[in-house]
């Protein structure tokens, strides 16, 4: 039970993530510009990352994450994760888990 709420809110995060990153489409230099147009070509994930929705991603979604730099996922899950202290509200605590 525990399990499937962390990953329903990971997935409502992830949702509320691709939604900034298309609507906002901030230019912020070449490499950054690279990065956001790696994360922007996501979007075609929505249906995956929904809570509710499609329980597997779309052969579309895993290449477009094939597609990512690591350190732009990495940094923008990290960036993301801060948007609630700096909404001034509670720090959330997930539980994310890695598989290898």
């Amino acid at each position: 039970m525990a399990a499937s709420k962390t990953l329903l809110f990971l997935r409502s995060e992830v949702a509320v993530l691709l939604m900034l990153i298309v609507t906002l489409g901030i230019d912020m230099g070449k490499a950054q510009n690279g990065c956001t147009n790696q994360l922007s070509n996501l979007n075609v994930c929505a249906p995956f990352v929904v809570p509710g929705a499609v329980a597997t991603p779309s052969a579309g979604c895993c290449e477009a994450l094939q597609a990512v730099n690591s350190d732009c996922l990495c940094n923008t899950l990290r960036i993301a994760s801060q948007l609630p202290s700096q909404c001034q509200l509670p720090s959330l605590a997930c539980g994310i888990y890695a598989s290898h």
